[in-house]
């Protein structure tokens, strides 16, 4: 019996041919086979939301590939990821192969494995089901959800504000948190506030005391504000102690903290951002790496479960793997009495059935280290620990409180200490940050109730409360999924998607609005209220939920839906664009009166006159201010005892380091500020740093020279004995270290390094590559390149896109060879002669970029 296998990822295929006997044939779809057809029409409202799909052209020589080998079987495994859009994507794979009449009295089965080893392939195999149309349904909604905002929000963006906007359904209360977060960080007004301390000592081990009560009364943040109120406090404590002060109460309990859940995709995405450094995208590409398989020397095999997931729970052998591990290789107060469970706080974690884990623990990170590129490694190296550490006892700590009085019990001090006694899953893991730390530890001497110590001193301690933070990918992460704000899935998406879209920047770690980003923010958030509202999108991932539950129909959601969002979109299409792109700001035009206007223009926002175009008046914004000519003093430099000056020059902003010494020919050094870092953000710790390019790394360990970080005409690089490489986007010029750089070296030993290997070309010799060129990123096999959209990240691109993208560079390219080889013929053929004068023919261009469409999410 004839038997064929369908999963998406060509690696994944060529993983479980080897689990599979020989009666198995293995293919991929490359991901998606079919989507909705990209034009207005494709979700029909008058319809019953009729959704018209059709081939994804770069993935049509798979589809057919899939149908002959389908006319050869007898049984057909529809192996696609376990989620909703695998289950989607099995189903769209039928629906073809229906169409076309191949599956008329032959076996079509889905098969779900969360992991990719022999074990659970083959019980995959052994227990198959049919295609769940709750959760394809699910998908269906979610996909025409989210065509229904973009293909007609989008074009009203346009419009309105700038071409090439987008709106998404999940996108934009995305973007609405960070431009929230902004607007809170511009309007918060510092304030002062005072803590009181006391210092003490027992057999000179010194501790540190906090006012708590003060004259009977507790003692609060802004209890005292100023320098004169504190100095009034201090003095008279130190007048009512006399230089002494007692023990009025000592308590002393075991505290035990307990270890993390194993990962989630959230979780995982949050940590690897925090201890790893890495990008959302970035972490999430290499764990579908761990999960696909790897070649560990006695064959590949897939590291990691399935890494799409809202699961805290694992399967019980694994459980129980972990608990025997544990108990060989630790003391026996390490293992829990019985296994430690885990609730998952998602209403609906319909992801997958396991949290992301080892596949087997005994696996341990040391022993693949060899096999494993340092991303790999570092990632799994987290996974497993963190799989490890959730079945292990708790820490356990000795935490102390001690109270003293001064003059009196109506004026107390407080202070706190712990010491920890059992670390417990401490010894493996910590959560939110490196191993090598150790909680801080505050040890506080032993002390009894009615002992009477010394005052060393009593003083104030100036603070002032600050704004709070812009939000990083973590912690961004983990506020969409506290409002229920899209699936863990889709996290990285979304991030990609602001970025791209420059809606905002990531700078130093953190997400800031740029000024495209505000006005679309404040357009959705002004005329599009409900729509971009954190319960109302959170609502409606419930209600995705009920439909991949079957509590629900899809069709009644997606017209609930449709009736309010229409209605919105008719009523807005009139709006005055200047009602969007420009603000009064309070101001009378110097040259001809008139009120003053903040504008949005194509290179961000300016002030200009609101009698435009009778007056021309306009100027740079705040942000914009070193379009000045004048030098703006940043701040004094002391190594070179110079002032570091903000100029703008004829290629845009740049430092430098003082004037030029009279009758020196010498020039002060200089260095452009990098497009990535926003103007409005280059203070004096940001100049400093550029100034002090490059950086001296320290010493290549093989060869001895130096490695140096800087930034040229291209960005940031890393340079060692003339050789230069790229600092990727997911690091910092400013915080790159001495292995980072080693490793990015190490990758460009062979010319250029990859951005990233997509993998063996599937019918061809060779690998695609994706490599950052001089104009751009482009996609690379053999001597075949094909540069890439501008809306196209090259850490996201898959391999069918790639395909695309050569297969179309290729067809443009062959016409125009044809006819230079022909004329090469013709010449030799004709008799010597003269040389002619060379005759230029104007050939028309080939467009470059196809024309935009709406982007919708998946």
């Amino acid at each position: 019996m004839s038997k064929l296998l369908i999963v998406e990822s060509p690696s994944k295929a060529k993983t479980l041919k080897k689990y599979l006997g020989s009666d198995f044939e293995v293919l991929a779809s490359y991901g998606h086979v079919r989507d909705l057809i990209p034009k207005n029409g494709a979700v029909d409202p008058e319809n019953d939301y009729a959704m018209k799909y059709e081939v994804i052209d770069r993935n049509s020589k798979h589809v057919d590939a899939i149908a002959k080998a389908v006319r050869a079987s007898d049984a057909i495994y529809l192996a696609t990821d376990p989620d909703r859009e695998g289950e989607a994507i099995s189903w769209h794979i039928a629906e073809i192969l229906k169409d076309k009449k191949l599956i008329k009295d032959k076996l079509i089965k889905r098969v779900v494995f969360h992991e990719i080893t022999k074990t659970a392939v083959q019980n995959a195999i052994a227990s198959p089901r049919d295609i769940s149309m709750p959760l394809v349904n699910a998908q269906q909604a979610r996909r025409a959800l989210d065509y229904l905002v973009g293909f007609n929000l989008s074009p009203l963006l346009w419009k309105k504000i700038r071409r090439g906007l987008s709106a998404g359904r999940v996108q934009s209360p995305a973007l609405r948190l960070i431009v929230e977060r902004e607007l809170e960080i511009e309007a918060f007004k510092s304030q002062e506030y005072w803590t009181i301390h006391l210092e003490s000592k027992k057999h000179q081990h010194l501790f540190d005391a906090r006012l708590v009560q003060l004259d009977g009364s507790k003692v609060e943040q802004f209890t005292v504000t100023n320098e004169t109120q504190q100095a009034e406090i201090v003095g008279k404590l130190l007048l009512a102690s006399a230089g002494k002060t007692t023990v009025s109460r000592v308590e002393k309990k075991q505290k035990n903290r307990s270890p993390a859940a194993p990962f989630t995709t959230s979780t995982l995405q949050q940590e690897a951002v925090r201890k790893l450094g890495f990008t959302t995208s970035r972490a999430m590409r290499i764990a579908q790496q761990l999960y696909e398989g790897i070649d560990v020397g006695n064959g590949t095999v897939g590291l990691i479960t399935y890494m799409r997931t809202d699961s805290f729970s694992m399967a019980a052998e694994a459980v129980m793997q972990i608990r025997d591990y544990i108990k060989r290789n630790f003391e026996p107060d390490y293992l829990p009495k019985s296994p430690i469970m885990y609730k998952t706080k998602a209403k609906n974690a319909q992801e997958a059935h396991e949290a992301i884990r080892p596949t087997d623990i005994t696996r341990t990170p040391q022993s693949l280290k060899n096999y494993l590129t340092p991303e790999q490694f570092r990632l799994y190296e987290m996974i497993w620990k963190r799989a490890l550490a959730c079945q292990m006892a708790p820490a356990k700590f000795d935490a102390v409180s001690v109270d003293l009085a001064v003059g009196s019990d109506a004026n107390l001090f407080r202070a706190t200490g712990q010491t920890m006694i059992f670390p417990g899953f401490i010894a493996v893991y910590m959560e939110g940050q490196d191993d090598a730390e150790e909680e801080a530890e505050a040890k506080l001497p032993h002390l009894e109730t009615g002992e009477v110590l010394d005052v060393n001193k009593i003083f104030g301690d100036q603070h002032f409360t600050e704004p709070p933070p812009r939000y990083s990918e973590a912690s961004l992460v983990k506020v969409l999924e506290e409002y229920g704000i899209g699936r863990p899935s889709t996290y990285a998406s979304i991030i990609s998607t602001l970025q791209d879209r420059e809606y905002v920047l990531l700078d130093k770690k953190r997400f800031t609005p740029t000024d495209v980003g505000r006005v679309v923010n404040k357009f959705l958030t002004e005329h599009f209220t409900r729509y971009v509202d954190y319960g109302f999108t959170a609502n409606l991932e419930n209600e995705l939920d009920d439909i991949a539950e079957g509590e629900r129909e899809w069709v009644p959601v997606l017209d609930d839906f449709w009736q309010g969002f229409n209605k919105q979109l008719l009523e807005k299409a009139n709006i005055d664009r200047a009602e969007i792109t420009q603000e009064d700001i309070g101001e009378a035009c110097p040259k001809c009166g008139k009120p003053l206007h903040s504008r949005l223009g194509r290179f961000g926002k300016f002030i200009g006159c609101s009698g435009y175009p009778e007056c021309d008046y306009i100027r740079n914004t705040g942000s914009n201010a070193a379009a000045s000519s004048e030098p703006v003093v940043m701040g004094h430099d002391a190594a070179s005892d110079k002032d570091i000056l903000l100029l703008n020059g004829p290629y845009g902003p740049y430092l430098q380091l003082g004037l030029p010494e009279e009758g020196s020919k010498k020039k002060p050094k200089r260095v452009s500020i990098p497009k990535e870092i926003p103007l409005a953000n280059v203070d004096l710790e940001v100049a400093m740093k550029l100034i002090a390019l490059p950086r001296d790394l320290g010493q290549h360990p093989e060869t001895g020279k130096k490695i140096v970080a800087n930034i040229g005409r291209f960005g940031p690089y890393v340079n060692h004995d003339g050789k230069f490489k790229s600092i990727p986007r997911s690091d910092s010029v400013f915080d790159i270290d001495l292995p980072r750089a080693v490793e990015l070296l190490a990758q460009a030993k062979s010319g250029p390094a990859p951005l990233k290997d997509l993998g063996k070309h599937p019918t061809e010799d060779g690998n695609i590559e994706v490599y950052a060129g001089r104009y751009g990123p482009y996609v690379q096999h053999g001597k075949l390149r094909a540069t890439l959209p501008s809306s196209e990240a090259p850490e996201e691109l898959t391999m069918e896109e790639a395909l695309a993208l050569l297969a179309a560079k290729a067809a443009k390219e062959a016409p125009a060879k044809k006819p230079a080889a022909k004329k090469k013929t013709t010449a030799a053929k004709k008799p010597a002669a003269k040389p002619a004068a060379k005759k230029t023919t104007a050939t028309k261009k080939p467009a470059t970029r196809a024309k935009k469409t709406a982007v919708t999410e998946s």
